[in-house]
């Protein structure tokens, strides 16, 4: 059983063949996919998404470049679609991003607090992005408190020591097709996660792994990056499969 923990299924890319495109994943054996949205109205669309299709989750947030397209009201119309709907298994795709400059760090802190606040009220997991803010993360997650959090470091691209960090809160790290590319020079920061916190997740429609780099990523990929941990770990495909969907199960409970 293969499980993609973090597709983007309502972009634009799959307009015209999302049909097609989870037909190719049940035949490569993906048996569970979570689409993401980024702000209100992107998740309620993965949340169609999702009641269209028994494999398909969606998990609905707010995510830091999308915060100057949203209002004040947003925090609540996120809580209100999350609360009311079972296919609804996490907070996310929410975080910190300092790689584009539009949205300052200030602008971005409150609302991941105000997305953590309606993930712990609703005993949800969360789905965190990170984009060249590690320390910026680390030291808000201090500032609040946490000392534990239920969730996943998505796309993770940060050191072992970070990944220690989120790891001693009792968090997953996952990991896309990045992984696969020849120039990938992190390969002792992923064996340095234990497999039983590994997710696997594509991504997509971005990061495609090798042999697909370059075309448009769809969650069928997600085989390659199972391919690749196994690799690295030194354990069987089969076995790889079997431990990243078991973990994904324990975070987001989608059985």
């Amino acid at each position: 059983m293969l499980t993609d923990t973090h597709a983007h299924l309502h972009f634009d890319q799959f307009r015209d063949d999302l049909p097609e495109v989870i037909q190719r994943a049940r035949e490569t054996g993906v048996r569970r996919i979570l689409t993401l949205g980024t702000e209100p109205e992107s998740s309620k669309a993965s949340l169609k998404i999702a009641r269209d299709n028994p494999e398909v989750f969606a998990a609905v947030g707010i995510h830091p470049t999308e915060i100057f397209k949203t209002g004040e009201s947003n925090g609540s119309r996120i809580k209100i679609l999350a609360a009311e709907e079972k296919k609804v298994v996490a907070i996310g795709e929410i975080g910190l991003d300092l790689y584009w400059k539009e949205v300052p760090l200030q602008a971005q802190l409150p609302v991941l607090e105000k997305m953590l606040q309606i993930a712990h009220e609703l005993n949800l997991p969360v789905v965190i992005h990170n984009r060249e803010a590690q320390k910026e993360m680390q030291h808000f997650f201090r500032a609040l408190g946490i000392s534990s959090l239920r969730g996943v470091m998505h796309s993770f691209a940060g050191s072992a020591e970070d990944a220690q960090f989120y790891l001693s809160l009792g968090m997953y790290i996952s990991f896309t097709g990045v992984i696969t590319f020849k120039n990938f020079k992190e390969l002792a920061v992923v064996k340095s996660i234990p497999p039983e916190r590994l997710l696997l997740e594509t991504d997509c429609p971005f990061l495609a792994p090798v042999p697909k780099r370059g075309k448009r990523n769809e969650p069928a990929f997600v085989k390659y990056t199972a391919e690749k941990l196994a690799e690295i770990f030194e354990l069987p495909f089969e076995e790889i499969c079997r431990i990243t969907a078991q973990n994904a199960n324990q975070l987001f409970g989608w059985g």
